[in-house]
């Protein structure tokens, strides 16, 4: 019997037990992780190597040598992951991998091991779509949360406000035109002369300034619930070159709270206005800026306001990780949604094809 109808009849009874030990894979940029799931709730081991240190030597990740660290860091991971689940290969019921979107090169090694590994092991291999991971990590964090559900995915290269409708089926209600949050917030911190990564530090160095010292330009979009962050972005490179060029000086901790809140006040007013408008009465934050410190503050003020159950992620969460994958990919599994051997890496799929 060939490989794909014996991991056919095992995801059916596996759909009919309704409960899956899943082994994923997270390979779509510079982080190499390596899960154990079991039911898409319970995280049994959850390894990740990080490439930052690597990464900034060049001031941002370099697609090649991303590639080639996750080919060295991929079984070493399995192993230890299998090791701290406390199991052996043979009790893994299936392989989810996350195959788009991110880097190509990227998201082929961890492909490419997963195919083998689901080969080897006679298993069933989950694709899953990595935005979708990113929201599913809010089903590890909070056990009780069930669909329907709004949900901001924000991070380095997403932006998006989805409606969750159910496990697997999701409806697009907003999105970025141009740059995402985590880009501009990245592109930003440039400017400020921070270290790779950006983000992070700019979400820092925010903390203690003051963000009404200066006043950045409003953004405007066609679309109701979507975002653009290009010009905004734009705009405070251009006056900070502008002021320094004049001969004056700008205080960093002040422009980093400023440009910060700008930002959050723009994902948020549209997200919230989504929640409203879809008159839903749970909302959800993913994606690494989600673990952005006045995106959480507001939220969560917001939410209290409106009247609205907030669901966030740990920090830990909301950077890529593998066990977000097998969350999501417990969920595709139990819709009866599996791959062949066939299965490509594709850098720029969609979340939702309306897109």
């Amino acid at each position: 019997m060939a490989y794909i109808e014996r991991a056919r009849q095992k995801a059916e009874k596996l759909i009919g037990k309704r409960s899956a030990l899943i082994l994923a894979v997270e390979s779509s940029c510079d982080e190499t992780a390596v899960a154990v799931v079991r039911d898409g709730r319970k995280v049994l081991a959850d390894r990740i190597a990080s490439q930052v240190d690597i990464h900034a030597l060049y001031g941002g990740v370099v697609p090649e040598i991303a590639s080639r660290m996750h080919v060295e860091a991929l079984s070493v991971l399995y192993d230890q992951a299998l090791k701290e689940a406390g199991i052996g290969k043979t009790e893994i019921d299936a392989v989810a991998v996350t195959f788009g979107p991110g880097l190509v090169g990227a998201l082929l090694t961890g492909v490419s091991f997963a195919k083998a590994l689901a080969y080897g092991l006679d298993v069933p291999l989950i694709p899953v779509n990595h935005i979708e991971g990113h929201v599913s990590a809010n089903f590890i964090a909070h056990p009780e949360l069930e669909p329907p559900f709004v949900c901001l995915v924000a991070s380095g290269g997403h932006s998006h406000i989805v409606k969750v409708n159910r496990y697997g089926s999701y409806e697009l209600l907003g999105r970025t035109v141009d740059d995402a949050a985590g880009e501009a917030f990245d592109k930003v911190a440039r400017v400020l002369e921070l270290p790779y990564p950006g983000g992070p530090l700019l979400d820092k160095l925010a903390e203690t300034g003051d963000d009404s010292r200066y006043r950045f330009p409003a953004m405007h979009t066609q679309g109701k619930y979507d975002f653009s962050f290009s010009g905004l972005k734009t705009a405070v490179i251009n006056q900070a070159h502008t002021i320094r060029q004049t001969g004056g000086s700008i205080d960093a901790a002040d422009w980093a709270a400023s440009f910060r809140k700008a930002v959050v006040d723009a994902l948020l007013n549209k997200a919230f206005m989504a929640v409203k408008d879809a008159g839903a009465d749970k909302f959800a934050l993913a994606g690494g800026v989600a673990s952005n410190l006045l995106l959480r503050r507001e939220a969560e003020r917001r939410a209290r306001a409106e009247g609205v159950k907030l669901y966030v992620p740990p920090a830990r969460l909301c950077t890529d990780n593998a066990a977000m994958i097998g969350a999501a990919g417990f969920y595709r599994l139990m819709n009866g949604e599996t791959a062949d051997l066939t299965l490509n890496a594709e850098p720029s799929v969609k979340l939702i094809e309306e897109e």
